[in-house]
């Protein structure tokens, strides 16, 4: 039997200063906070929501699992297109965040290297795909030299 699944309901990181995580996941991707979680009277996490679509995120109040999660990209958050993840990369470099630009990737296009404030790399992925998935997997020796490759193919 295959369970029948709905997604990803939330996605859940730590960090080391709540309001200051907050904040930046508001001004740079318009998150707004749904739900906070409070211990013996102290805010300890949120649960935060996107107007339009994004994940729900979940930020949990813990310095020492932020420091040791920093530098990994648990997650790529979905864009509909590569229009739209142009926007994105416009939006954020206006802001002053510094990213690797949009580039080709397996599948789709990818925003990476965006840093939040503890580190953690929030990576974002178009929905849109440039490649389809048949019945056998596709196999992807070099994954980051093969789609340099193919994006400097792509622009000539």
């Amino acid at each position: 039997m295959i369970p029948t699944l709905a997604g990803v309901h939330h996605l859940k990181l730590p960090v080391s200063d709540l309001a200051r995580s907050i904040g930046w996941y508001r001004t740079r991707l318009g998150y707004k906070v749904g739900v906070e979680f409070r211990e013996q009277g102290d805010l300890r996490g949120v649960a935060l929501h996107h107007p339009a679509g994004g994940p729900m995120l979940g930020l949990r109040l813990d310095p020492e699992k932020a420091a040791a999660a920093a530098g990994f990209d648990y997650f790529s958050i979905g864009v509909p297109d590569r229009a739209a993840m142009q926007a994105l990369a416009a939006h954020l470099t206006a802001l002053g965040e510094s990213h690797a630009g949009v580039h080709f990737a397996t599948i789709g296009w990818i925003l990476p290297e965006l840093r939040d404030p503890d580190g953690h790399e929030v990576r974002f992925y178009t929905v849109e795909s440039h490649t389809e998935l048949g019945d056998d997997p596709l196999t992807i020796d070099n994954a980051r030299e093969t789609a340099e490759a193919l994006e400097r193919n792509e622009t000539r």
